[in-house]
């Protein structure tokens, strides 16, 4: 898809695994692209449910999608004691209907505002998925050095993982909720 919706527009995020299961669905609105890709946010109290789990957003949050559909990176507004999550992911972008899409991948890429800082995780589910899954070897190889590459960079709170980035989208959310957002709806 190359027509994204307008800014504001209310989506679902719709998540699956590598053997087309079912994985998260987020209740998320768009708040528009830059040069870094496509920004979402999700106000506080709105779902992600995904088979056997369920939660509410507890602070406002803004992800980014890159052109590359290998990564989502969200940043939680504080006192979210995760600042920073990744999930490491295969097509990552648009379906042909207009909805964001994509693949996860098992790993991720964690900052926590605590002393355990930055970390990639969920490698043991990594093990086991690569398996269980059959993740081609080229997937496996380039996702590995994306997850190394991405570790550091959010150490060094380069740009795009910085509040420099992110400040601005978290406001342009905050602005969506003063204008009306009810917050509770599904998309």
């Amino acid at each position: 898809m190359t027509s994204r919706p307008a800014p504001g527009t209310r989506l679902v995020f719709r998540w699956r695994k590598w053997d087309g299961s079912p994985h998260w669905e987020q209740d998320c609105v768009y708040l528009g692209s830059d040069s870094w890709g496509d920004w979402f946010g999700q106000q506080v109290g709105w779902r992600s449910v995904r088979p056997g789990r369920e939660f509410v957003c507890r602070e406002p949050n803004v992800t980014l999608v890159p052109a590359s559909g290998d990564w989502a990176f969200t940043h939680n507004a504080a006192p979210h004691p995760v600042a920073v999550y990744i999930d490491l992911a295969w097509n990552v972008g648009w379906d042909d209907d207009g909805t964001p899409v994509g693949i996860d991948m098992d790993l991720d890429v964690v900052r926590r505002t605590d002393d355990r800082g930055t970390w990639i995780d969920d490698r043991d589910e990594w093990d086991e998925h690569r398996v269980q899954y059959g993740y081609p070897a080229d997937i496996q190889t380039h996702l590995e050095t994306v997850a190394a590459d991405l570790e550091q960079r959010v150490r060094d709170r380069e740009a795009p993982f910085s509040d420099d980035v992110t400040g601005p989208w978290l406001r342009h959310l905050a602005d969506l909720a003063q204008a009306g957002d009810d917050g509770a709806a599904r998309a």
